[in-house]
């Protein structure tokens, strides 16, 4: 199931996750894209498919799709997806929108020629994610890891990557780039994986 166009979703989620997520973009998210994101534009594609995985308020998405990508966001947050649909509409792009709880429901379908995975950690999720990239399609991510929990009480376990635990996450993917440590004052793993040709 997909919807097109910036104003229009799907929805599949369960009540207490989706609470707790509106709740927190209520409070207030950053709406910039990822600087880490932002570094990878030569190596990213111009167009094909993206999937923004808890892609929240639409902050990366919307940078996607402006570059031409055709973008979709999955969440389970009908509140984010609201920022993110008036991000796209302030932006003049296109993107897609699915209220969608994870943990309950699918990946949805692929092929996908970038998914982005920004401050999401399902590690059952990563095989569908890798199944789900196009030949030669690229993973991106930035996690925190279980050092950021020395300053910071979010995410809490068992949200956060244990030391040396990316690239079996990886695994069947050329990792291309990864690199842990603190940035902006957060503990993270940042990592680029293409699905080989």
């Amino acid at each position: 199931m997909q919807a097109s166009g910036a104003g229009n979703r799907i929805g599949l989620v369960a009540g207490n996750a989706r609470e707790h997520w509106n709740l927190r973009y209520r409070e207030g998210w950053r709406t910039d894209p990822s600087p880490f994101l932002r570094s990878l534009d030569g190596i990213l594609p111009a167009s094909g498919r993206a999937l923004d995985v808890a892609g929240g308020n639409g902050r990366n998405a919307v940078w996607l799709a402006r570059r031409g990508l055709d973008v979709t966001i999955v969440d389970v947050s009908d509140e984010a997806l609201a920022q993110a649909a008036g991000a796209a509409r302030s932006a003049g792009v296109p993107v897609t929108l699915l209220e969608r709880d994870l943990t309950e429901a699918p990946l949805p379908d692929g092929p996908w020629n970038v998914i982005l995975d920004f401050h999401f950690l399902q590690r059952d999720l990563f095989p569908a994610m890798i199944e789900s990239l196009a030949d030669g399609g690229l993973l991106v991510g930035e996690i925190a890891t279980v050092r950021n929990l020395e300053r910071h009480e979010r995410p809490p376990e068992p949200y956060v990557l244990r030391p040396g635990e990316l690239p079996a996450l990886l695994d069947g993917l050329e990792i291309v780039f990864h690199e842990e440590g603190w940035f902006d004052d957060h503990h993270q793993a940042r990592f680029v994986a293409r699905r080989r040709d």
